[in-house]
């Protein structure tokens, strides 16, 4: 079997891999096989059949002098990328990146992190998105803002594995009528069926159902959802209305034969079905479905007005998106509109939940833990706000999503492809116990008792503000999602009061009532009142740098208006550096910093007179415990590259 035909690639590989070493080796050895299995590859990977590819890259690389070329090497990779199988991924990928560092393109660099992240190498994961970054010409100190913002609403998440799942792939779980759950599996339940998805030598998804078989999660023996709906190709990722009616799901582009697009690719439609009489009618397509792109991934909102969906539509922002139509009552749908920044990144966004109040979905985007992971953003329609993940045991160093949720129990499912599951991907269930770890408070003047609206009040960890909130006209504000037995302070302050800070330490899930009585100040000239009541906000650098950023600056020009407006006033500057680095460039960059800060206030009208000293502290004052024997996140080394202001009224 030598020749080069791609009729049936599984029983090509299911050829090879039944020769004991001493054949295979011997027919390796013949004239020319290896070149043509090179060909076979690729001509499988063309196909996007990446099972088998994967499998002969791996013999062509493993068993053969073939020069391990940069193609081979990506495309072997990116074959197991794509099937799964990460720890082969990043086999290919590491050599690769080993031999031809300076030419590989920063998408696959991604996916090479991806892989370190889902072997468990998440310092070496953090290295190369650092080299990535500095690839696409984007700032490093960015990094900062990428660190992962973790939901805090649960004390604790129990998950299981269901018995429903089998050896191949169980995802993507959905609500339906009381007591149902909907989801899509590649199981094959017939013993005449041999077909095979090409992506990952699986049997075609069907959508079958089971019923709930206790409160606990688990799950009754499933059957196929319904013959008018279930095709010999895919069929996946459902939603329904609220009526339970109308069932909306994804399938793949065909007629009597899959359909491709210009790009050759066979892309995904969703569909709609009505149930009439207990009955499925056939389905068809919705109207903004394309041939030359996917869409896909529905969901239905709780009102049952809106749809949303994933799609790689040109305009996008980033591999995939999360879009939203409007159901319009006579059945029709508004255009597709994007949901934004505030959801979607330059990676691939996947499979949406809505809820009352929040918005759920996956993504693969820097900073996780690792393949696709599960964020929650807050909000409704189409509004809402930055993602949070979710975290551990949620998430994990594989592909986590699909993700649902009862929000009046808290209680769902979720599917994933983690390390001790029993097949491909898995359907697991999860149950919360809500974090009432709360800190709720009120402001109050100290000598008549009455509330005091619009006072600020700062959440503080050690020396880190965690949160800030506005009272309100009752006096009153809360933090919710507090960790547990963890101390924190309370910094309360309103203009014409003095500052009332207390030390809180929350208790296990468990609400702490504080009242907090602030002084009003005695009345003092204005010079000194406004030394006292303006605390200028600290200026921050960048790492190893001292020039004023943007947003330093809008900082800094606060201070001049101060300074401009009250000629009695004079300042003293003080820098400070993290303790990244030696102590004696510290202490040089620290000078430089101070400097700079002079010199803009000096440009934008400060007399030179005014400023008595610039002094540079290295990094002796750290307002934290990150020094040179410490391991600190980005944001805590952050706070030391500042500098630090003291008015003096003359």
């Amino acid at each position: 079997m030598d020749n080069n035909s791609d009729e049936s690639p599984s029983e090509f590989v299911k050829y090879l891999d039944g020769l004991n070493n001493k054949k295979l080796n011997k027919y390796l050895g013949k004239k020319g096989v290896a070149e043509k299995l090179v060909q076979r590859g690729n001509s499988y990977f063309n196909k996007m059949w990446y099972a088998e590819a994967a499998r002969i890259f791996d013999i062509v690389l493993e068993k053969t002098d073939t020069k391990h070329t940069y193609e081979i090497l990506s495309k072997a990779g990116d074959s197991h990328y794509y099937t799964g199988n990460l720890e082969k991924s990043y086999k290919w990928y590491n050599e690769l990146y080993t031999l031809y560092e300076d030419e590989i393109n920063t998408d696959t660099f991604f996916k090479y992190t991806q892989t370190l992240k889902g072997t468990g190498k998440y310092r070496r994961a953090a290295a190369l998105t650092k080299i990535l970054r500095q690839k696409r010409n984007e700032p490093l100190n960015e990094l900062e803002s990428l660190n992962t913002n973790t939901w805090k609403g649960a004390t604790q998440v129990t998950i299981k594995n269901l018995d429903i799942n089998s050896k191949y792939s169980d995802f993507s779980p959905m609500f339906h009528n009381d007591s149902d759950i909907v989801y899509a599996s590649a199981k094959d339940s017939s013993i005449l069926t041999t077909r095979r998805y090409r992506w990952t030598n699986q049997p075609f998804l069907d959508l079958y159902v089971s019923k709930k078989k206790n409160d606990d999660g688990d799950l009754l023996p499933p059957k196929k959802f319904s013959k008018k709906i279930n095709t010999k190709y895919h069929e996946a990722s459902s939603a329904f209305s609220p009526d339970q009616k109308t069932i909306y799901f994804t399938r793949n582009n065909y007629g009597k034969r899959l359909k491709r697009g210009k790009n050759g690719i066979n892309h995904l439609k969703i569909y709609r079905s009505q149930n009439i009489d207990g009955q499925w009618t056939s389905a068809e397509e919705l109207p903004f479905n394309s041939e030359d792109y996917s869409t896909g991934h529905p969901t239905v909102s709780p009102d049952g007005k809106k749809l949303y969906f994933v799609s790689d539509m040109p305009g996008g922002f980033g591999e995939t998106d999360i879009y939203v139509v409007d159901i319009l009552e006579n059945g029709a749908f508004s255009e597709p509109k994007n949901l934004g920044r505030a959801i979607n990144s330059d990676t691939k966004e996947m499979f949406p939940y809505v809820t009352e109040n929040s918005l759920y979905f996956s993504s693969n985007r820097p900073m996780g833990y690792g393949g696709l992971d599960v964020y929650k953003s807050d909000g409704s329609d189409k509004t809402f706000a930055g993602a949070m993940n979710l975290g551990e045991p949620i998430n994990s160093n594989r592909d986590d999503f699909s993700y649902i949720v009862d929000a009046s129990t808290g209680k769902g499912y979720f599917a994933s492809n983690r390390k001790g599951g029993k097949g491909d991907d898995d359907i697991y269930s999860f149950a919360y116990t809500p974090n009432l770890n709360a800190i709720i408070g009120v402001v109050e003047d100290l000598d008549s008792g009455e509330a005091l609206p619009s006072a600020t009040v700062l959440l503080l960890q050690g020396n880190r503000m965690i949160n800030e909130t506005t009272v309100d006209e009752m006096g009153h504000y809360s933090f919710p999602n507090l960790n547990p037995t963890t101390n924190y302070m309370v910094v309360a302050k309103k203009e014409g009061y003095l500052n009332d800070s207390l030390a809180i330490q929350t208790a296990d899930n468990k609400n702490i009532v504080v009242t907090q009585k602030l002084k009003a100040e005695i009345k003092q000239s204005a010079a000194e009142a406004i030394v006292k009541t303006f605390e200028p906000n600290n200026v921050y650098f960048s790492f190893d740098s001292y020039e004023i950023t943007p947003s330093s600056a809008q900082e800094l020009d606060k201070l001049i208006t101060v300074l401009k407006s009250n000629k009695g006033l004079s300042l003293k500057i003080e820098s400070h550096t993290d303790a990244i680095g030696s102590k004696a460039y510290n202490k040089y960059l620290s000078e430089k910093r101070a400097k700079s800060t002079k010199d803009y206030m000096v440009s934008q009208g400060i007399d030179p007179s005014r400023i008595i000293s610039t002094s540079g502290f290295g990094e002796d004052r750290l307002l934290n415990n990150c020094g040179d024997s410490q391991s600190c996140p980005p944001g805590q080394h952050r706070l030391n590259r500042r500098s630090e202001f003291i008015l003096i009224a003359e």
